[in-house]
C-alpha cells in the first residue's frame, strides 16, 4: 500500500473515501424481481432460484430438524468455542435489558413499559464463507430480548456447513431455514407455505440481501442497508506498525469490497504500516481477496499533519469498526463519536469483537454510524409511554392543554378535557338547550 496525505487528496479521492455505498444500485431492479416472484410463488420461487442461482436442488426448505444432530456432529473444541462465544455475547446483551419504570411527576404517574417483538428474521451469510459467528450476533440479542419466534436463513448448500447450524442451535433459534440472497429476506418478510412471516429482518449480507431488504422496508422492518465491511485504524508514534497492519488485513479478508483504512499523524508509522500490510498480507488462504480489498479505493494509509487532523477524518469517514491504537485512546475516542464500535490499544483486535467478546459485530457501515448503532436488544424491542392521571392532575394542565389546542385549531382537543370539569359540557347540553327541550 502507498502512504497517500490527508491534505492532498482530491474530490475524487475523497469520494471514494466518504462517499461509500452498498452497491444496491446496480442490482435493484433484479432484487425486485426476485423479491415479486417470492412473494407470489412461495417455496416454489425458492426452489427454483436456489437451482438458478446456488446451483443448488433444495428438498426441504425448512432444516431445523438438522441442528441438534450438527451440534453433536462438530468437533468438541469448535462446539467449545461456540459455546463460549455465545454465553460472552449473551451475558453483554443481557446488560442491555431494560427496565419498565413508573414515577410521580408532580401527581402525574408517567411510565414507560418494554416489549419483545414478536416474530424476527436472521440473515446468516454463506456464499464464500460460512458466519456461525453472524448467527450468534443475531439470534442471541433476540432471544435476551424475549422474542417468542427467531427464524435463521442462510443460504442452501448440498450439505449446510454444521457449524453455521450448531451456532443456531446453540444461540436458541426457533427455526433455520435453507434460502439466501434476496429470496431469503423475500420469504422472510412475506412468508411462503414453509416460511413464518416476520415483523423484522435483521442480518448482514452482500448487495443482493441488501437491496432486497431496500425493497421490503416498509412492509416490514429492518435492521439497516449494511454494505461491504470497513475499519478505520487511528495510529500515533507509538502503535505497533505490524499489529496495525494486520487489523487491515483481517478485515480485507471479508470481501474484494472490503475498506480498510489506517491514519496516523506519525510519517515513519505511516510507512511502517504500509511496508506491513504487504508482509501479512502474502502467504494468506484468501490472499487474492485481501489484496484486492487492499488495492481498492476505499482503502489505504493516510498521513495527517496532526492528530486533530487525524481525528477529523476518523470522524468524517464514520467507520463500522474503529482501532485506536495510541496513547491516551479513550480521550480520542471521545472526540470520534461516529462509529459502529471502538476497540482501543493495541490487545483489543477487531477480530476479537468479530467472535468473542461479547460485543455485537452486526454494525453500520457507509457513514450510516453518524445516525445509527449496531443490532442490540434495543433492535427487538418496542417501547410503550403509559401516563395516569388523578382529576387534580389533569386540572393543573387543563388551561396548558385547552390554551395549546385552541391555538392549533382543535377545539374537540380541548373539549375532550373540558368536558371531564363541567357535567353540561360533559353531554354536550346548555340550559338554553334544555330549556328548548322541555317546551318551556
Amino acid at each position: 500500500m502507498n502512504v497517500r496525505r490527508v491534505d492532498a487528496l482530491d474530490p475524487g479521492e475523497r469520494a471514494a473515501l466518504f462517499d461509500r455505498d452498498a452497491g444496491v444500485d446496480a442490482v435493484r431492479d433484479d432484487a425486485r424481481d426476485i423479491v415479486g416472484r417470492v412473494r407470489s410463488e412461495g417455496d416454489a420461487a425458492l426452489r427454483e432460484l436456489s437451482r438458478e442461482i446456488d446451483g443448488v436442488e433444495v428438498g426441504n426448505v425448512d432444516v431445523t430438524d438438522r441442528l441438534e444432530r450438527a451440534t453433536e456432529a462438530i468437533d468438541e473444541e469448535t462446539r467449545a468455542a461456540i459455546e463460549d462465544a455465545a454465553a460472552n455475547v449473551r451475558a453483554f446483551h443481557e446488560r442491555q435489558l431494560p427496565e419498565d419504570w413508573t414515577e410521580d411527576f408532580e401527581g402525574r404517574e408517567l411510565g414507560r413499559r418494554f416489549r419483545p417483538l414478536d416474530t424476527v428474521g436472521v440473515y446468516a451469510p454463506g456464499g464464500t464463507a460460512a458466519y456461525p459467528s453472524s448467527v450468534l450476533m443475531g439470534v442471541i440479542p433476540a432471544v435476551v430480548a424475549g422474542v417468542e419466534h427467531v427464524a435463521v436463513a442462510t443460504p442452501p448448500a448440498e450439505e449446510i456447513n454444521p457449524v453455521t447450524l450448531a451456532a443456531a442451535d446453540i444461540a436458541g433459534a426457533d427455526a433455520v431455514y435453507q434460502v439466501g440472497g434476496a429470496q431469503a429476506v423475500a420469504a422472510l418478510a412475506y412468508g411462503t407455505e414453509t416460511i413464518t412471516a416476520v415483523q423484522k429482518v435483521v442480518g448482514p449480507g452482500n448487495q443482493w440481501v441488501t437491496a432486497a431488504k431496500a425493497e421490503v422496508r416498509g412492509d416490514v422492518e429492518i435492521d439497516f442497508l449494511a454494505g461491504p465491511s470497513e475499519v478505520l485504524v487511528v495510529a500515533d508514534g507509538t502503535a505497533d506498525p505490524s499489529l496495525v497492519a494486520a487489523d487491515l488485513v483481517a478485515q480485507a479478508e471479508h470481501g474484494e469490497t472490503s475498506s480498510v483504512v489506517a491514519v496516523t499523524d506519525d510519517e515513519a508509522t505511516a510507512e511502517a504500516v504500509a511496508a506491513a500490510v504487504d508482509d501479512h498480507a502474502a502467504g494468506r488462504d484468501r490472499e487474492e481477496t485481501v489484496r484486492a480489498a487492499l488495492d481498492n479505493d476505499a482503502s489505504g494509509v493516510f498521513l495527517a499533519r496532526s492528530m486533530p487532523e487525524a481525528v477529523l477524518f476518523a470522524e468524517e469517514y464514520a467507520p463500522e469498526h474503529l482501532s485506536i491504537q495510541a496513547d491516551d485512546a479513550e480521550a480520542l475516542l471521545d472526540r470520534i463519536p461516529s462509529a459502529g464500535s471502538a476497540f482501543l490499544g493495541s490487545y483489543s483486535p477487531v477480530a476479537a469483537g468479530d467472535y468473542a467478546t461479547g460485543t455485537n459485530h452486526v454494525l453500520p457501515t457507509n457513514g450510516k454510524a453518524r445516525v445509527t448503532g449496531g443490532l442490540s436488544v434495543d433492535t427487538f424491542l418496542r417501547s410503550t409511554t403509559v401516563q395516569r392521571l388523578s382529576e387534580d392532575s389533569l386540572g393543573d394542565l387543563r388551561d396548558t392543554v385547552t390554551t395549546l389546542a385552541n391555538a392549533e385549531g382543535l377545539e374537540a382537543h380541548a373539549h375532550s378535557v373540558d368536558a371531564r370539569f363541567d357535567a353540561d359540557e360533559a353531554t354536550g347540553t346548555s340550559e338554553a338547550t334544555d330549556a328548548e327541550g322541555s317546551g318551556e
